[in-house]
């Protein structure tokens, strides 16, 4: 990093967004990673960022509570030792364990997840989380990062000895106290170093003879080591030193274990911390309200609609400021310098901080706060001079300062490349107007040439008649309200700003005739601003005769939008009106039949023997009954999307596009930022609201099926081979213990294993479940019957 994009990143306050992002880690790397964000070096790296953004948002709001880091945490220090041949203390190997335990849970998640996140599945694929080093650093060390008696049969020993030995110890000193309680200063068994001692009374000291290891301040208690525990209390020194001997020698065994795989252990720590990074992106974006910026090529507009400077934002939320007033950013392809003109305080400066800080977010893959569709160049370098150089020490000027920094600005610009973006803040200012606007004019050409854009604010009325000499310039300025007299912040494009010098003065009382006669001087000083104000109202007319066009075609609009409805009206009065008609033809057919049937019957009871036709006049009665029953009934269409639609998808509350249509199996894919979904209708609904109906599936007539034979339950038997008893262990532990127990059951051809982890609060048993939800080999579980074990046993079946 040159020095002026240093002090570019300093002067835009980046650091401070960086602050910001931290607090919003996981994890302390990935604290310190959001602290020092690297920038990338081309826009493919800029991109893969950002979809890293996009899905660890999606996945993060797909999982309830979020994406959980717990476990894992900081061991490159005890990786570098182990490189090095030094030794891993018990605490830091328990933090490697839950830290690989924590990857595993992330790798697992990621993989069963059903969303589309193959920038995520990419990191993951690369992880070796090693169960078997986790399980070993858990066999040998315990919760608090103590080394257990179970790591060493010579170990658990050892401690057996120094145990006895304590105990004797104590029994022997409390005999002695009790032997001389005169003596005793205060009946309590106390250490001095690694011995133990007694309290006694200076003047006491020949009733218990020993070794006298302290005195009191006041002179009055010596602490005695009774003569009759010396021995005792060396041979617990002894064992105490053994016992530090057999520790290091577990914790060496360890150490070369993680030293065997210590380049894998890297490499999933830097995995962990990139995705508690994309993380933070995601959650920190989220917390802006921001959207997915999408790289634009050099001949498509800047579109920035709404947009706010981030660090604004934070007052805003969280120290309670001022709400944001954004602005609306929209940059022609062909434009190459922008001058902002307008009043003192009005937000010129801030409009230059708040695009210079949006290019960055962008670059490092964060989403931008602004409406979408937020559109933006990627720049290679982003170079500003904002701000004050003064400086005593120095001998320099305002002019002098900004001139040695757009001087260190043109030397980083790089000849080959044009990609950047400059920012200038009162270009050409701090000396003789004249020379300054000349000089500003002069600077704004060349980086014309130089850079993709340039950014400038300006006093100089000179700059504000560029834009009217060369296509490639636009102005903007600051807006001002004149009644009020304070500024509005809101930037109006294509405007250059007025001086409001004069309108002010008056409204504050000046007198009128010293406003006149300078107004009067105002008229003979540039030449130019005629011109400028010439083009300005041609400007103004065009834009009007374009409001009068769009007004009317508004009306047109409405007037076709009244004539939809109205006929959508008389459809359906129409469609109202069809359906009385047929139910009435239907009833009058009936009617008509059972009049006919009527008449048979009755002459079927005057003898005459006519039961054909009371029977063809039953089925003629039943064809219409039946035509009727089967009229299917219209429907009216529901909603459909359509290719290129503008669409929501309703989990994740995100607007995307449709580009991808398959109306037959009722799918889509759609684009949303830089990452594509595939989807089912019933997922998306329109921007107003309307969704999919789910068509009705068909009813299909149930058929008896032929009897069969009873065939036996595969009766699985209960072995060792294929139970595991986990009582006391806690989650983490029991996790690598499953692990194991289930890839020796499936070895052993076993289709369920027993767990036996007891009923206790429960905790565990909660644990193992959702252990097994997640687990790729399992189909499913339950509790085991009340006879083997009830709810302190769950049974695993295997897919």
């Amino acid at each position: 990093m040159t020095e002026i994009q240093a002090e570019t990143l300093k002067l835009l306050e980046w650091q401070r967004l960086c602050q910001h992002l931290s607090t919003f880690a996981a994890t302390k790397l990935g604290a310190i990673a959001a602290q020092h964000l690297v920038f990338p070096q081309s826009q493919a790296d800029s991109e893969i960022l950002l979809a890293q953004t996009v899905e660890m948002q999606a996945l993060d709001g797909a999982v309830d509570n979020g994406v959980s880091f717990e476990g894992i945490g900081d061991i490159s220090d005890a990786l570098e030792r182990a490189t090095v041949g030094g030794l891993i203390t018990g605490k830091d190997l328990l933090l490697i364990a839950t830290t690989l335990a924590g990857v595993r849970r992330l790798r697992r998640l990621v993989e069963n997840a059903e969303l589309e996140l193959p920038q995520l599945t990419r990191l993951v694929e690369q992880v070796r989380t090693y169960p078997e080093l986790e399980q070993d650093i858990h066999h040998c060390i315990d919760d608090r990062g103590d080394v257990t008696d179970r790591a060493s049969p010579k170990l658990e020993g050892i401690r057996v000895k120094i145990k006895g030995a304590r105990e004797q110890i104590y029994q022997t000193l409390q005999r002695i106290m009790q032997r001389h309680s005169g003596s005793i200063q205060e009946a309590v068994i106390t250490q001095r170093g690694d011995r133990f001692v007694l309290p006694v009374k200076a003047g006491q000291k020949e009733q218990i003879p020993g070794i006298v290891h302290d005195i009191s301040s006041t002179g009055s208690t010596l602490y005695i080591e009774p003569k009759g525990i010396v021995e005792l209390g060396n041979r617990l020194r002894q064992a105490v030193k053994q016992e530090e001997r057999e520790i290091e020698i577990v914790l060496r065994q360890l150490t070369e274990k993680v030293a065997e795989v210590v380049e894998d252990l890297e490499k999933l720590l830097a995995i962990a911390t990139t995705l508690d990074l994309a993380m933070t992106r995601a959650r920190y974006s989220l917390w802006l309200d921001g959207h997915p910026p999408k790289f634009i090529a050099p001949d498509q507009p800047t579109v920035l609609r709404q947009l706010r400077h981030p660090l604004l934002v934070w007052q805003e939320k969280q120290e309670e400021s001022l709400e944001v007033i954004p602005i609306n950013v929209q940059i022609r392809p062909e434009i190459r310098v922008v001058a902002i003109t307008g009043p003192n305080t009005g937000g010129k400066t801030v409009t230059l901080k708040t695009l210079g800080m949006a290019a960055l977010m962008a670059k490092v893959g964060l989403f931008i706060p602004a409406i979408a569709p937020v559109e933006i160049h990627w720049f290679d370098q982003i170079l500003a001079d904002i701000g004050d150089e003064q400086s005593l020490q120095q001998s320099l000027s305002t002019f002098s300062g900004h001139i040695r920094r757009v001087g260190r600005i043109i030397e980083a610009l790089d000849q080959e490349s044009q990609n950047n973006l400059v920012l200038l803040d009162e270009v050409g200012a701090g000396t003789d107007p004249t020379e300054g606007s000349a000089l500003a004019i002069a600077l704004l050409k060349y980086l014309a040439d130089q850079t993709q854009l340039t950014v400038a604010t300006t006093h100089y009325g000179e700059l504000k008649a560029l834009k009217y000499e060369d296509e490639r310039f636009e102005n903007a300025s600051v807006e001002f309200d004149e009644y009020s007299l304070r500024p509005t912040y809101k930037l109006l494009w294509g405007i250059p700003g007025r001086s409001n010098a004069l309108a002010i003065a008056q409204r504050l009382g000046l007198d009128a005739e010293i406003v006149e006669t300078a107004q009067d001087l105002l008229g003979n000083t540039n030449t130019n601003v005629n011109e400028v104000i010439a083009a300005l109202e041609a400007q103004r007319r065009e834009q009007e005769q374009k409001a009068k066009e769009a007004e009317a075609l508004l009306k047109q609009t409405e007037r076709f939008y009244t004539e939809v409805s109205s006929k959508a009206a008389d459809l359906q009065r129409r469609e109202a009106e069809l359906k009385l008609a047929q139910d009435q033809q239907v009833q009058a057919a009936i009617a008509e039949a059972k009049a006919e049937i009527a008449q048979v019957i009755r002459t079927l009871q005057k003898g005459q023997p006519t039961a054909q036709k009371a029977q063809a006049a039953t089925e003629a009665l039943g064809d219409i009954a039946a035509s009727k029953m089967s009229q299917p009934k219209r429907k009216k269409p529901g909603y459909q999307p359509q290719l290129g639609e503008k669409i929501r998808i309703s989990k994740l509350g995100q607007t995307a596009e449709v580009i991808e249509l398959d109306p037959d199996n009722k799918t889509l894919v759609a684009r949303f930022g830089v990452m594509k979904m595939s989807l089912d209708w019933t997922e998306i609904e329109s921007l107003q609201g309307q969704k999919v109906e789910a068509e009705p599936k068909p009813k299909t007539p149930k058929k008896q099926a032929p009897p069969k034979a009873k065939t036996p339950e595969t009766v699985t038997v209960r072995t060792t081979r294929n139970t595991i008893d986990i009582r006391g262990q806690r989650m983490h532990q029991a996790e690598s213990s499953l692990e194991q127990a289930i890839a020796n059951a499936t070895a052993a051809g076993s289709q369920v294993i027993w767990i036996i982890h007891g009923k206790g609060t429960g905790k565990l048993r909660e644990g193992v479940h959702e252990f097994l939800k997640y687990h790729p080999q399992i189909q499913r579980y339950e509790l085991a019957e009340q006879k083997e074990g009830g709810a302190g046993v769950t049974l695993a079946y295997f897919s």
